[in-house]
């Protein structure tokens, strides 16, 4: 089978293509095509108004999701290529509201903003919503059926799934993603009780100075410049600063378990997002409000 090497890079508006550079041939004696699919519209006419890419697929704005001729929409791979389905679906979700601004004769791009809410996941002062043990377990391996069984039967589903007491202690093993370190500079006593219970060592507390300079700071120095470093307001009792390395944060919820004052909390963040059901309530909403 011959295959062609890539010279992976960006062009110069910052979009990823690619250069082929050599070709390499394998031998084998079976080969099993499993690349995908791939974006297709030789059924659609060049000459109507609808643009393509270098990609031919077509030419679609990232908010509305209006392609070039008014009125006709794209989501999923055929507008921005391979993804997965979350985001397939939230493009249906976005363009839904575009389709109903569109039928509505009202602008496509004045939309409702996101939003988020945040709310304490304390219940005592050791006891959280959520599970919150930092476990030191590594990861267990799915079960599967052995090679030389699988292919006896097509049907066979290759992997057994976990006994109920492993899977049980792999879910303990969730970061809680949706629990969100909350810091009040004004109750912080810098007593570093927080700092040492850190199982990754992302907290300092320090003078405050230069970016660059206060990522080397933290114990384990916030390499990743992609990631904001989390620097606090100054800490009543000597003006030096709390920082927080987001990159390497688990959410364990041990700071704010340890902190003496509270200072620190583990709050549940919601994520909300506008529908078009939002859109079509907030019109009725201001047309009542016009009417009054």
């Amino acid at each position: 089978m011959r295959f062609s090497v890539l010279d992976w890079f960006k062009d110069e508006k910052g979009k990823l293509t690619s250069k082929k550079i050599n070709d390499v041939v394998i031998p084998c004696d079976t080969v099993i095509l499993a690349i995908g699919q791939e974006n297709s519209f030789p059924w659609v006419e060049r000459d109507i108004g609808l643009e393509f890419d270098q990609w031919e697929v077509p030419v679609v704005d990232s908010v509305t999701y209006e392609s070039t001729i008014q009125g006709v929409f794209f989501g999923g791979d055929a507008a921005f290529g391979p993804q997965n389905i979350i985001e397939a679906v939230e493009h249906g979700h976005q363009a839904a509201i575009s389709i109903h601004k569109y039928c509505e004769k009202e602008s496509l791009t004045d939309r409702l903003e996101y939003g988020m809410n945040l709310i304490t996941a304390k219940m005592g002062i050791h006891e959280w919503s959520y599970s919150n043990d930092y476990g030191y377990e590594n990861r267990f391996e799915v079960p599967t059926v052995p090679m030389n069984e699988r292919f006896k039967d097509i049907n066979i589903e290759v992997e057994l799934g976990f006994e109920p007491g492993q899977f049980q202690e792999e879910v303990e093993r969730c970061l809680n993603c949706d629990i969100q370190t909350d810091f009040a500079a004004n109750l912080c006593i810098e007593c570093d009780a927080c700092i040492d219970i850190c199982p990754v060592n992302c907290l300092m507390i320090t003078d405050n100075d230069d970016e660059d300079n206060l990522r080397k700071k933290i114990k384990t120095p916030a390499d990743n410049l992609e990631q904001d470093l989390f620097v606090s307001e100054d800490l009543p009792q000597t003006g030096r600063v709390m920082l927080k390395d987001e990159d390497v944060c688990i959410h364990c919820g041990l700071c704010a378990e340890r902190c003496p004052t509270a200072a620190w909390d583990m709050k549940k963040f919601t994520l909300k997002v506008p529908y078009a059901l939002d859109e079509a309530n907030a019109i009725d909403v201001n047309a009542t409000k016009k009417a009054v």
